[in-house]
């Protein structure tokens, strides 16, 4: 086999080019600490990493995202703690209020703390998050969710949207409530009305007090009277048609401590104040859902501090006076209890997020520790297997130049 000159010097400066070529590509490994330089050093693990560099960006929006909405649902428990707070104080004003030795100046000085409670209340409501939006409105977060009306009522002008931020691949946590839910759509007890048919006797306002009872016994009639017997310590129910119910619905009176008398049915009670006698006859007619003669299903919490207000400020001491606010006293309180109920059961839902919040950061925080590890066996150079291979090379490198050398240096001529 013949072997020409410049053959064999081709041959030899490939490999020393070669060889100087793996150590300077180690000599860069050691240098900057990496053991893939490009994509072509190892395909698959350029692959992996760029999946693992791509998920570390996800988990840093995550954690981004776990701070705002942590931030936002902070910031709106302390919120209606405040709002419980302010509830707890109105429902002590209502049954202060109660006290038959307070004369009309004492009740209208309670109605003015109501004046403050209430404007407290709507500012409340309107609440911002750190970011300038409305914590309340929904959807809606760019707009005050609470507005007052010329004839003094408020308006609700959210949405019962509730907005949502991604925390985790698969998982979203809400880092709002909105208002109408909050404190628009409270129970109201008093949606039905009554009146006096017959007799001299007063039939109080009515209050549900058994909702499901009320829902499956009484709203299937428009109204039903109550008739005494004729012994006068006895009722009987009929109904819409001033029929007897199958069976019939029947009950004894007995005076409380007051000398008034309750009546109870499907759900509703009233009360009969005054002198009562046979045939003595009272209706109770169901309110309709979407309001009407202020005996609506759902009753906010603005209004009923309102008419708490009203009722302060515009019953006297009479004795018709008295009972109407004895009447209205307690179906604020009771309304009040059902705002408030409303208002801790979404406290209760924000610490059950917060919960979410905290546990979805632990695991976070353990999905990156893993990635972290991951990559650095990808990513990362084995110092010693690179120094003990950099020695290798360098020793090829030098046998390689030296035998170029005197390879190089061969030649016919040296012969002659």
């Amino acid at each position: 086999m013949r072997i020409s000159t410049i053959q064999a010097f081709n041959t030899g400066v490939q490999g020393v080019q070669d060889n100087y070529s793996k150590v300077t590509r180690t000599q860069e490994q050691v240098s900057s600490g990496k053991r893939i330089l490009s994509p072509a050093d190892d395909p698959v693990a350029s692959v992996r990493l760029l999946q693992l560099d791509q998920q570390a960006n996800k988990l840093d929006q995550y954690d981004a995202n776990l701070k705002a909405a942590t931030n936002s649902l902070t910031q709106e428990e302390a919120i209606i703690n405040s709002i419980n707070n302010n509830l707890q104080r109105v429902r002590e004003i209502a049954l202060q209020a109660g006290n038959g030795a307070l004369d009309q100046g004492a009740r209208e000085a309670l109605g003015q703390e109501l004046v403050e409670r209430e404007e407290e209340l709507v500012a409340l409501f309107n609440s911002r998050n750190a970011r300038g939006e409305y914590l309340f409105g929904g959807f809606q977060s760019q707009t005050p969710p609470f507005v007052k009306e010329p004839n003094g009522t408020y308006t609700y002008q959210g949405d019962e949207g509730q907005r949502s931020i991604q925390i985790a691949g698969s998982k979203q946590v809400a880092i709002n409530d909105n208002g109408k839910k909050l404190f628009v759509d409270v129970p109201n007890v008093n949606r039905v009305t009554t009146e006096t048919i017959t007799g001299s006797a007063r039939i109080s306002l009515g209050v549900v007090e058994d909702k499901g009872a009320y829902d499956s016994e009484f709203y299937p009639n428009d109204n039903v009277t109550i008739r005494i017997g004729v012994d006068g310590e006895s009722y009987e129910i009929l109904d819409e048609n001033d029929a007897s119910f199958t069976p019939p619905v029947t009950g004894f009176i007995e005076p409380n401590e007051d000398q008034s008398y309750q009546v109870r049915f499907g759900g509703v009670v009233v009360t009969l104040d005054g002198d009562l006698a046979e045939n003595d006859e009272f209706q109770i007619t169901r309110g309709v859902v979407d309001g009407g003669a202020g005996v609506q299903e759902r009753r906010s919490i603005l209004q009923t501090v309102s008419e708490l207000r009203n009722t302060l400020e515009t019953t006297g001491d009479s004795p018709q006076d008295k009972l109407l606010r004895r009447d209205q006293l307690g179906i604020a309180v009771q309304n009040l209890d059902n705002g408030m109920n409303q208002v801790l059961s979404v406290q209760t839902s924000i610490g059950a997020r917060l919960n979410v919040i905290e546990s979805t950061q632990d695991e976070n925080s353990e999905v990156k520790l893993i990635n972290q590890g991951m990559t650095a066996e990808l990513a990362e150079l084995d110092y010693a297997e690179a120094l003990s291979r950099l020695s290798f090379e360098t020793v090829v490198l030098q046998a390689a130049q030296q035998s170029f050398v005197k390879v190089s240096g061969l030649s016919l001529f040296n012969l002659l």
